[in-house]
């Protein structure tokens, strides 16, 4: 699997460091993801896919709907808060890469 901060140089054209200015929140998003994954030995996301960018789209939709949002009104107003800024933040660099990306609750 290519390492995700080369596919973002490679095809945006930037170095590193602004590479991961840029999409540090999907970046952050995607690593929390595969880590929780390997534990179970689960499915490990990837972006250099249109398939792949879809996945983390809808895991991303699933996310921000308010169930998983507010764990089931467990979290304070300001920790719901956060965690929306977060996940809106790695949505909206998902949408940039790949405009043809579709969200049902980030709109």
């Amino acid at each position: 699997m290519v390492d995700n901060k080369w596919f973002w140089v490679y095809n945006r054209g930037l170095n590193s460091q602004q590479t991961e200015l840029i999409m540090s929140a999907l970046q952050k998003y995607i690593d929390q993801k595969n880590r929780w994954n390997s534990i179970f030995k689960g499915k490990q996301y990837e972006i250099q896919t249109a398939e792949g960018r879809q996945e983390i789209a809808n895991c991303l939709d699933s996310d921000l709907s308010p169930e998983n949002l507010t764990c089931d009104g467990e979290l304070s107003r300001s920790q719901v808060n956060v965690k929306y800024n977060s996940l809106t933040k790695a949505a909206k660099e998902l949408k940039k890469l790949d405009p043809k990306v579709k969200f049902y609750e980030f709109a």
